[in-house]
């Protein structure tokens, strides 16, 4: 099985998120402007992305790269994170729709999300989600 992370950070918080995800996964981790593979070859991906604006995904390189790979999910088995800094994780909720109605198995119900910089406590998490993406 061979498994992702790929995320977008501004400020670091997500990227740290991403670093403990890969970790526990044991996966390769890119950046979204690093990652020039195929989706198709990845059988668990974890995406991170904070909250941005009005509780979207980051729109300049984030969503129109979600976008192009979402058509490709059906059947795999994914998790999704991100930090975010204030509202209530709508951007979370509407960000897990997309992936289950693109058919996607999604780890992690709710997503994981972290306000501002995550602690011990919650890098612990992150490491968890990985572990969960690969059992």
């Amino acid at each position: 099985m061979k498994t992702a992370v790929i995320y977008w950070s501004g400020t670091g918080n997500t990227e740290q998120m991403a670093g403990a995800v890969a970790e526990g996964a044991g996966a390769e981790l890119f950046s979204v402007s690093e990652f020039s593979g195929n989706i198709a070859d990845y059988d668990r991906i974890a995406f991170g992305c904070p909250s941005m604006g009005d509780e979207v995904l980051e729109e300049s390189e984030f969503e129109p790269f979600f976008t192009s790979v979402e058509d490709q999910l059906s059947g795999k088995k994914i998790a999704l994170f991100g930090s975010y800094g204030w509202g209530d994780g709508k951007w979370m909720r509407d960000w897990k729709e997309r992936a289950e109605a693109a058919g996607a198995e999604i780890v992690n119900d709710e997503g994981l999300i972290i306000n501002d910089a995550p602690d011990a406590t919650g890098l612990a998490s992150c490491k968890a989600l990985g572990e969960a993406l690969i059992s």
